[in-house]
């Protein structure tokens, strides 16, 4: 984090952190592959070239016993392309010569750590996390449950585009199903919740977003006590996070509401993002959910630091400091957030978002087993989220998406670095700007945010205007 030497608000590092490969490469992002479905690349063809080419990767240095082939591990969310990109990848890996291992639909989280326990080569996602139905991807997990190192994407891109092959019939990969990948998670994440603690006598809503976690969330909270109020879990293969899910919160917020429930938790379509509801209805982001596990772990002594993003509230910034804890932003990505956790040597962090990661528990951010950290502080503290977070002030915040044109070097316009300086300038040390571009549209993002409601709105108002005045022109 960099700060403008006159006034103190924070500005947008410059390449800090950055993949420096990323810019080069023609298929991965920051999270794997990801587009609509039917439109390059997420096509049969291709997704049959990425399994082969990543089998190639897999095979070329294994570490296994002579004679023995790499194997990995396919999981999905419940959209309904799921099906036939499985297909394909099980295709193409299965001609590189790599067994596969089927797990149906489980959580993103979920694929890390079966990848983890079965030593197995590698895991495969395929999901598109919290887009619509028509959307999908596939990101990849080391054998240690980590996202895949950057050599190893681009030894895979290296290959995508020669032509595919096929090993001798002989030595083509086989395949199988896992019967009991949901029930192997499900105790994995009950063992990160205390043993001397449970639920009983709560009342929880969970919402599932009809995707991966439908047939385990709930699982997970009824068999540690709870009393649980199902929702969103009624896959089609389209509704995956339509109007429900961490990223459609009322939904809970309402079933909460109506059911009397103590408290909600709304999960995404991969599971691996996090938003909880108190019985009033108040939503609780990442930030807030961050807080509460920071604090739950500076009681028991664990004094490391925090790592939020370039998105992250300065009240939750300010609250973390208070603590006596260190605090540092990586740029906007669970990613990036997992490296400067690394970094670092840091055990906890996440986007307000509700990606949370606690390293002290898995290796990946994971929608239930956050829950499972913040429901536990509630437990030993004997508080609910209002009182937990009761010392956490949260500044506005105000986020403007203005549409780019494609090649606009915003960075380089003058009255869009006029615009933010003067809104700096004025804020001093009570607030922050920030200008992002979005990673998947052609927008760039105006954020500003400071103590006085008013004067944040108006601020970031010039400055989008300033931004679309410049297109225009």
């Amino acid at each position: 984090m960099t700060h403008n030497a006159k006034a103190g608000a924070v500005r947008e590092p410059r390449n800090k952190g950055e993949r420096v490969s990323m810019g080069t490469r023609k298929y991965f992002g920051t999270d794997g592959v990801r587009g609509r479905v039917g439109n390059a690349p997420i096509t049969p063809d291709f997704v049959l070239r990425l399994g082969h080419a990543a089998g190639l990767a897999l095979t070329e240095n294994h570490g296994l016993p002579a004679g023995e082939r790499p194997t990995v591990l396919i999981g999905k969310d419940t959209r309904l392309s799921g099906y036939m990109l499985e297909a394909a990848l099980e295709a193409g890996f299965s001609s590189a010569g790599v067994d596969v291992m089927l797990a149906g639909p489980i959580p993103t989280p979920a694929v890390a750590y079966l990848t983890r326990a079965l030593r197995l080569q590698a895991g495969v996602v395929i999901s598109a996390s919290h887009n619509p139905y028509f959307d999908n991807g596939i990101k990849f997990f080391s054998a240690g449950g980590l996202k895949l190192p950057d050599a190893v994407e681009e030894r895979i891109e290296a290959r995508l585009d020669a032509p595919i092959g096929c090993v001798e019939a002989a030595h083509l990969g086989r395949a199988s199903r896992i019967d009991d990948a949901a029930g192997r998670y499900i105790e994995f994440c009950k063992s990160t919740f205390p043993n001397e603690l449970d639920l009983r006598g709560m009342k929880i809503a969970v919402d599932c977003a009809h995707g991966a976690a439908y047939h385990i969330a709930p699982r997970v909270f009824h068999e540690l006590g709870a009393e649980v109020v199902q929702a969103g879990v009624a896959p089609d293969g389209f509704n995956i996070n339509d109007g429900v899910g961490a990223t459609r919160p009322e939904f809970l917020r309402q079933t909460v509401l109506s059911n009397a429930a103590d408290l909600g938790v709304a999960l995404d379509g991969d599971g691996d993002r996090l938003i909880m509801v108190d019985r009033q209805g108040e939503i609780y982001d990442g930030d807030k959910l961050l807080y509460v596990i920071a604090v739950a772990r500076k009681s028991r002594g664990k004094n490391g630091g925090v790592v939020g993003t370039l998105m992250s509230n300065l009240g939750f910034e300010h609250a973390i400091t208070r603590l006596g804890l260190p605090f540092a932003r990586a740029k906007v990505g669970d990613r990036y957030v997992l490296e400067l956790m690394h970094a670092k040597g840091w055990r906890i962090g996440g986007e307000n978002s509700g990606h949370i990661i606690c390293l002290d528990c898995h290796t990946t951010g994971d929608g239930i087993i956050s829950a499972l950290q913040v429901l536990a502080a509630l437990r030993v503290q004997g508080q609910t989220l209002p009182e937990a977070c009761a010392d956490l002030v949260f500044y506005p915040q105000r986020l403007i998406n203005v549409r780019l044109p494609a090649g606009f070097d915003w960075q380089a316009d003058a009255s869009i670095a006029a615009a933010r300086e003067s809104a700096e300038d004025e804020l001093a040390d009570a607030g922050r700007v920030l200008l992002r571009p979005s990673g998947t549209e052609p927008l760039l993002r105006v954020m500003v945010e400071g103590r006085d409601e008013m004067q944040v709105e108006r601020l970031a108002q010039a400055i989008a205007a300033a931004v679309q005045k410049a297109v225009e022109a």
